[in-house]
């Protein structure tokens, strides 16, 4: 079996019905809805759950709905892949922002308790940071040089903060910041004959400009359990393994005003010896990027499970 490392994503990757077979399939993780659901006094399982070909919710995008079930799903769908784990070497995880918590669960360094706990309070935080005229706008189809010298372009004519938020893969990036260097850099994306997509998002993420909620989420993460990690987990600060507690915490301290590196988090999980990439969580997102990542690898295996099925038979 080839040695393997998990990711779990983060917003965007919900979907109606998510978690919903494995949670009816085995009690303890039902038990994880209605945890998350009694610490953050919202009804996730009406919100996210629903009859075959129903309309999705429009409270299913909201983030403070939205942590803490994603992280649910993500977490059930790890302990339910965990007893295979034995039969092949797991080299490390990883997870795209929101999908961090999960690794951090699946690594053993947080307790599951504590997870839903840090995403509930981490969800309201940055529901109540978001401003009028910050936003977030996705990048496709130019390089980083290209986007680089647009993001400083746009940020010097408008006066306005703007930065890149995540590296999504060689050919895909998300910009933060003031909505007027955001309208610039569309302009200037359209030029280079890229694509600038704004995202339904409340505020400037991955940014100094979440610093306010960023700084009293800290507080929260001084208050959980850490413990040294089972096996290394590549955080988004800095894309390299790490299985030190106390330096786990403090990048996860650093995440909320910081850009995600996913391109060198799974360039970091292919140098330490991993050739199969499970993404668990109810999307492929993760997997689809795998292979923009690692171009010109041809060793290695890319696969989602996001359901009872595909958890179970890894």
């Amino acid at each position: 079996m080839l040695p393997t490392a998990f990711l779990f994503p983060g917003q965007g990757s919900q979907e109606l019905n998510m978690g919903r077979d494995v949670a009816e399939a085995q009690s303890s993780a039902m038990d994880l809805w209605k945890l998350a659901e009694k610490i953050s006094g919202i009804k996730l399982r009406e919100i996210y759950w629903g009859d075959e070909g129903a309309t999705p919710a429009p409270e299913m995008s909201d983030t403070k709905a939205l942590q803490p079930a994603l992280t649910v799903v993500n977490v059930s769908l790890w302990l339910t892949a965990k007893p295979k784990t034995a039969a092949y070497p797991v080299i490390g995880a990883a997870g795209h922002s929101l999908g961090e918590f999960a690794a951090l669960a699946a690594a053993g360094v947080l307790g599951v308790e504590d997870v839903i706990k840090a995403v509930c309070e981490r969800g309201t935080l940055m529901a109540g940071a978001g401003k009028e005229g910050h936003g977030m706008a996705a990048v496709v189809k130019l390089p980083l040089d290209t986007v680089e010298q647009i993001v400083d372009k746009a940020a010097k004519q408008s006066g306005a903060f703007l930065r890149i938020a995540n590296h999504n893969s060689p050919a895909q990036y998300v910009l933060s910041g003031e909505k007027p260097a955001l309208d610039a850099a569309s302009a200037l994306v359209k030029e280079a004959k890229g694509r600038a997509v704004p995202l339904a998002v409340s505020g400037a993420f991955h940014s100094p400009l979440m610093s306010e909620p960023a700084n009293a989420f800290a507080k929260v993460l001084d208050d959980l359990r850490w413990q040294p990690a089972q096996f290394p987990v590549c955080m988004n600060v800095t894309g390299q393994p790490e299985s030190d507690p106390g330096i786990l915490q403090t990048l996860l301290k650093a995440q909320m005003t910081s850009s995600v590196l996913w391109t060198t988090t799974m360039q970091s999980l292919y140098a330490a010896g991993a050739r199969r990439f499970v993404e668990l969580g109810p999307k492929n997102v993760l997997t689809k990027l795998a292979p923009q990542n690692l171009e010109g690898k041809d060793d290695i295996i890319a696969q989602s499970a996001g359901n009872m099925d595909s958890a179970t038979d890894l």
